[in-house]
């Protein structure tokens, strides 16, 4: 009988804060604390602080990853669809609705996706709160009903459930109000582990750099891209990073309702250049990685394809009736006129900022459009906050366009009878016109990563 004391929380805690790295055993012990109940909130809140102030080395994120996964049920799928499970994550920005267009193009080309997505917190968007602005879409999916919708659809956008990675789920709740955020190896290992739990062999990360994304310098997003893409191979899923700018909205439309419809108009085969530019990269890099298409240029068109031809548009629809939404409803709303489904303010509650001088859009900021979309009650401060899915705003004219002294600039889609000034400040001031003539480059894309 060994007279070895069990390792307790505080000898973990006091290893990390010393600078030391812990073994495989020591941070599978200390998640299994976490989700059994045994470590105290101060305790995990000490932990994270001594991981963001120490770092963890790439052994360690690998194991902590690893741990997390191990703390719940990984979710199996046919064995026949080994070499077409993919997926998209994005670390979210300003107006990024294009999880609503990838996951149906890449079901239209044939994969499966099984896209587990989260919500919005502040000011950063949600893709499952955007969804369930579309009146009876359902985001929580049993297993089965998971499986049913990869076999008949090719494809579902869903939130975790409580047996997927609890050990993340318990880390990541307190993150936000310990300041551990933005700490690489915490990020890595929240974002790989969900992906190695949902099953999927092949993934495609959208890294957000500017004022409104999570990396705000390209140097620390491909830091972040390089670490993603090393720990999710050693772990079995192999991962490409596209690097695109978020330091301006992402499309016109920013908002839940309002994202939905813009997405529906791109599936459709509208919408703005950017993000077509965006939604056939990332799936064009899928393609390449997958052997479909030999360059990035004919994976981008096989995409457009599917998006051109109905295809796309179809599988969205058929992942909505999948997901709860009435069949007559699903229908208006991608075949119809949209706007007799999605919530929408009234037309008395739509205030129009006009641009006060004539000359070219040099800046539309991200981060402060965001801010007042959130203000405006589209977003929540906290977890369980209620969103109002009509509000938000819907710029007019992008970044690059020339504008004359009076135009529309952006609409504000508000609730309360009269816009607040501040809110309304805040939105005049993120538009920046000046006299140039040349129009700024506007692809989205910086880089590819693999």
């Amino acid at each position: 009988m060994s007279n070895t004391a069990p390792i307790t929380c505080p000898d973990l805690l006091r290893k990390k804060r010393d600078g030391h790295e812990l073994t495989e055993e020591e941070i599978e012990l200390f998640i299994n604390y976490v989700v059994n109940g045994v470590a105290e909130d101060c305790q995990i809140g000490a932990m994270l602080m001594a991981i963001y102030l120490n770092g963890l080395s790439e052994k360690e994120t690998i194991n902590l990853t690893k741990s997390m996964v191990n703390s719940g049920e990984k979710l199996e799928w046919n064995t026949k669809w080994e070499n077409l499970l993919v997926d998209k994550h994005s670390t979210g920005g300003c107006g990024d609705k294009i999880s609503l267009i990838l996951a149906p193009a890449l079901a239209a080309c044939g994969f499966k996706v099984p896209m587990m997505s989260g919500r919005g917190l502040e000011h950063t968007g949600g893709t499952l709160d955007k969804l369930e602005s579309i009146p009876g879409f359902r985001v929580e999916l049993t297993n089965s009903e998971m499986k049913a919708a990869l076999e008949t659809v090719g494809c579902f956008i869903a939130g975790t459930t409580s047996t997927l990675s609890p050990g993340d789920r318990e880390l990541y709740k307190r993150r936000d109000i310990t300041a551990t955020v933005d700490s690489i190896p915490l990020i890595v290992a929240s974002i790989v582990s969900k992906k190695v739990a949902e099953g999927t062999k092949t993934l495609i990360m959208d890294v957000k750099v500017g004022s409104a994304g999570f990396m705000k310098s390209e140097v620390t997003a491909r830091d972040l891209a390089s670490k993603l893409i090393k720990v999710s191979a050693s772990l079995g899923v192999q991962t490409r990073a596209v690097l695109s700018t978020m330091d301006s909205p992402i499309g016109h439309n920013v908002g839940n309702a309002l994202e939905v419809a813009e997405a529906i108009e791109c599936l459709r085969g509208g919408g703005p250049d950017d993000i077509r530019e965006l939604v056939t990269t990332l799936g064009g890099v899928v393609l390449q990685m997958k052997g479909r298409v030999k360059t990035l240029d004919e994976g981008k068109n096989v995409i457009l394809n599917a998006i051109k031809s109905g295809e796309a548009l179809k599988k969205f629809q058929s992942m909505l009736t999948c997901q709860g939404v009435v069949k007559k409803v699903a229908t208006e709303l991608c075949q119809g006129n949209m706007w007799t489904v999605l919530p929408a303010v009234a037309p008395g509650q739509i205030t129009v900022i006009k641009a006060p001088i004539s000359g070219r859009i040099v800046e539309v900021d991200a981060l402060q459009v965001a801010k007042a979309v959130w203000k405006l009650g589209a977003g929540r401060s906290k977890a369980a906050e209620p969103i109002d899915y009509s509000v938000g705003v819907k710029l007019v004219h992008l970044k690059g366009d020339r504008v004359e002294k009076g135009d529309d600039l952006m609409e504000i889609h508000h609730k309360s009878p009269k816009l607040s000034s501040s809110i309304r400040k805040q939105l005049e001031d993120s538009f920046v016109i000046q006299y140039a003539l040349d129009k700024p480059v506007q692809s989205p894309i910086i880089t590819i990563i693999s």
